[in-house]
């Protein structure tokens, strides 16, 4: 966790078949795409996301922006963090890459949050209620896994 003041959500893993500099590569280049698609973008908008763009250096390291997020902590090959806020929520993404003592990588994304007041409320039933993270996040590692293995192919 980043700071005291965010609750744990929720930690997501998978075991990727490449070192942890290609999945750190992965990582960070599926992010950027993901995150910097038109849809996420107005959605950054509609709620009111701090910050709203992408910009700063690319690949993203310390500094660097997405839409919803800023990157805070970046170690490569080791973790990432990313932090952001909008009207219903402060948050950050604490990811984690540990070598598995195969050859591959264990890549874990933990969510960490608060959601304050009655809109709070009904934004985390509507996006962690309904199970909309987990299939996000579920869907993110995976991309990031496919990229770094055909990468290491």
């Amino acid at each position: 966790m980043t700071s005291p003041d965010l609750p744990f959500v929720d930690e997501h893993e998978v075991v990727v078949a490449a070192a942890p500099d290609r999945v750190w590569a992965a990582l960070v280049a599926t992010l950027d795409r993901a995150f910097s698609r038109p849809a996420a973008t107005a959605y950054a908008r509609l709620v009111g996301c701090r910050p709203v763009g992408a910009s700063g250096p690319r690949p993203l390291t310390q500094g660097s922006t997405l839409p919803g997020f800023r990157v805070t902590i970046a170690v490569p090959g080791s973790r990432l963090v990313l932090e952001g806020r909008h009207r219903f929520s402060t948050y950050a993404m604490v990811v984690r890459l540990e070598p598995d003592g195969r050859g591959g990588t264990r890549l874990r994304a933990e969510t960490d949050a608060t959601f304050p007041g009655v809109a709070g409320g009904a934004y985390r039933a509507l996006v962690i209620g309904s199970r909309g993270h987990l299939i996000g996040m579920r869907r993110l590692l995976e991309a990031v896994r496919r990229r770094a293995e055909a990468s290491a192919d």
